[in-house]
């Protein structure tokens, strides 16, 4: 039996027999083992408790030299200065086209078949210039025949007009004596016959022939002697009218058809370029029918659309810049047209462009023009790499602060940093124009911000 072991109560060697004292042993000995397991679970908490209490007083004690180390050797960043602005300034840009004065599509006023096309498509031609032609050999052969038929009857007229040769009226006055003398010839017959006659000597008949005979010399006289008389007398007014109208009929005639000749060629209404053609030779074409297309390039201008807040800017003849082809020309406000475009609420501002640049351009070519817009809006410039992503859509900067509390080790020239959420207003380039809570005279941190964090401890090395 162990001799640290009490019992719990005292057993006589008579009261029980050996197996029940040695049941009473085995109950002894566990009891023992709890005991001595608890006892070990005790003095290992107290060890734990003294260890939590200990690494505590080192982590206290160890605190102020870690602030202190930070608050002498701060980390250098780049700074600035927060300078406010009231407005910022933003190069818009615009997009129209050259357009052309003029745009005509060219057929012929006449149909018939296309022989010849003087032109192709891109190609620069002259006001008058000959651009197409049809066939007209049936026009120029009724041209010669009226033409001969004006001369004739030119020639009928000039005749009326010079009046009657000297040597038709002598032949007039030779017929006349002629009628006479064969008149007074027969008037001497018949009185022979008549005697004759009466004598019994002749037959009744041949009386008849003779007084027959000076009938017919009588009217023969006559109508020679009203030829003659026709003659001295000269051309009827009458005579020389109808004439003349028949000359300026004829002339008439003659200029139609040149006319017709004429529309049989179509000719370029004013210089320009061809655009397109859209018939080629062999067809027939109908009158109207359009052969090419002419678009003007003497006198280009600019169309752009813009908005009305703009251009309430403009003047009409002030002096602009526009972009063509990637090269810069200069250009004149010649008019801005009145009515708003209800889909883009824009107006249409007209450029007049240089006439150096005829050669250069065509129409429906793109045209820039880039106009300077100042937007009133307060705020700060700040450079992209001062920004970082904040939350709820927000951006947001370091300013520097100076540390709240300071004793005689403290570096005079370490700052704590500080965030701030601002909102971009603006972007361009490498900068952006932000508002929020920035102050004017901040000292915001330039560059960098990735390696650094709120609370930490910097030192500026520049504005």
């Amino acid at each position: 039996m162990n001799p640290e072991f009490t019992p719990h109560s005292e057993i006589s060697g008579d009261e029980i027999d050996e197996g029940e004292y040695s049941q009473e042993l085995e109950n002894q000995h566990k009891d023992y083992s709890k005991l001595l397991r608890y006892s070990m679970l005790g003095v290992l908490g107290l060890m734990l408790i003294v260890g939590t209490v200990f690494g505590a007083n080192n982590l206290t004690k160890t605190e102020p030299q870690t602030k202190k180390v930070a608050v002498a050797r701060p980390i250098p960043v780049t700074t600035l200065r927060a300078e406010p602005v009231k407005s910022y300034q933003v190069l818009r840009t615009y997009t129209g086209e050259i357009a052309a004065i003029r745009t005509s599509e060219l057929g012929f006023e006449r149909g018939g078949k296309l022989v010849d096309v003087f032109v192709k498509e891109g190609d620069r031609i002259t006001s008058g210039q000959s651009i197409a032609k049809l066939d007209v050999s049936n026009l120029q052969m009724q041209k010669l025949q009226l033409e001969a038929q004006l001369a004739q009857a030119q020639a009928r007229l000039d005749e009326f007009t010079a009046g009657p040769r000297q040597q038709d009226i002598t032949a007039a006055r030779a017929a006349v004596e002629d009628a006479k003398q064969q008149l007074q010839l027969q008037k001497t017959k018949l009185k022979r016959r008549k005697y004759l006659y009466g004598e019994g000597a002749i037959a009744r008949e041949q009386l008849d022939e003779i007084a027959f005979g000076e009938n017919s010399l009588n009217a023969r006289l006559q109508q020679a002697q009203s030829s003659l008389d026709e003659l001295l007398a000269g051309t009827r007014i009458e005579q020389l009218a109808a004439q003349r109208a028949v000359v300026k009929q004829l002339e008439a005639s003659i200029s139609d058809l040149q006319i017709n000749i004429a529309k049989s060629t179509i000719k370029a209404p004013f210089s320009g370029i061809i655009s397109a053609r859209q018939i080629d030779e062999g067809t027939v074409v109908n009158p109207g029918q359009a052969v090419v297309r002419l678009v003007e390039n003497i006198s280009p201008e600019a169309r752009i659309g813009m908005p009305t807040t703009v251009v309430n800017k403009l003047r009409v003849g002030s002096s602009q810049t526009v972009e063509i082809n990637n090269q810069t020309t200069a250009a004149r406000v010649a008019s801005i047209l009145p009515v708003v475009n209800p889909s883009t609420r824009t107006q249409v501002v007209v450029l007049k462009l240089e006439s150096s640049t005829i050669s250069q351009i065509n129409p429906g070519q793109t045209v820039r023009l880039k106009l300077t817009d100042t937007i009133p809006t307060e705020g700060f410039w700040l450079p992209n790499k001062a920004l970082t992503q904040g939350l709820r859509g927000l951006w947001t900067s370091y300013v520097l602060t100076k540390p709240k509390t300071e004793n005689s080790n403290t570096n005079q020239d370490a700052f704590v940093l500080e965030q701030r959420s601002i909102e971009i207003l603006h972007q361009e380039s490498d900068r952006v124009l932000v508002r929020g809570t920035l102050q004017p005279g901040d000292m915001i941190v330039a560059d960098g911000i990735h390696r650094l964090v709120p609370g930490q401890i910097v030192r500026p090395i520049g504005e």
